[in-house]
């Protein structure tokens, strides 16, 4: 089980629950084409996003396998949300979990991104006691591709034409992290 301390704080950021005042970033991040570009979801309207953000907001705890830890990304100078970060918890047999980020169009290309999915690699790693945590990305996302390298996830799997999205077949990667290279790499403190 994770019940993180929240709010987290790292190098620019402020990672705490969403809350009701977030909607506007929200519609202005799952509003834009290109942002859902490689999401398996379009574009989401006002009213749509009210009921995302009431879900996300409670998802704040990890207790068991198929949860969802969702945070908003806040920066510490401005209090912009900058990114929409998740950890899921996909298997308890094998330890494994799933890390996600949206960033907001506004914010992009200044490591947010990273950031904020690192604190998240720490969470399941350190918090919730993963061996393995893996990202999942449309192959043509190249800028995600970027982000989960630079956190020192692996290539693991190029799955050709594996999902049919908004009309099309597209390809997906699946990136991937073992506790002990976390460890091995300074993030962590410890890899059962």
């Amino acid at each position: 089980m994770l019940v993180p301390v929240l709010p987290i704080a790292t190098e620019r950021m402020i990672l705490r629950p969403f809350a009701p005042g977030d909607l506007d970033a929200l519609v202005a991040i799952h509003g834009d084409e290109r942002v859902v570009r490689y999401l398996p979801w379009g574009v989401r309207d006002r009213a749509e996003l009210a009921g995302v953000l009431e879900e996300k907001a409670l998802r704040t705890r990890v207790e068991r396998e198929g949860d969802g830890l969702n945070l908003a990304g806040v920066d510490a100078e401005s209090g912009a949300l900058v990114a929409d970060l998740s950890l899921m918890w996909r298997s308890t047999e094998h330890r494994q979990g799933e890390v996600g980020y949206i960033l907001h169009p506004a914010h992009e290309g200044r490591g947010y991104a990273t950031e904020g999915a690192r604190a998240m690699l720490a969470l399941g790693f350190d918090g919730l006691g993963l061996h393995r945590i893996y990202g999942r990305i449309d192959s043509r996302n190249a800028a995600s591709a970027r982000v989960l390298e630079r956190l020192g996830m692996r290539r693991e799997a190029h799955l050709v034409e594996n999902e049919h999205l908004k009309g099309e077949w597209t390809d997906e990667v699946v990136y991937a992290l073992l506790a002990r290279e976390w460890v091995t790499r300074g993030g962590g403190a410890s890899a059962p």
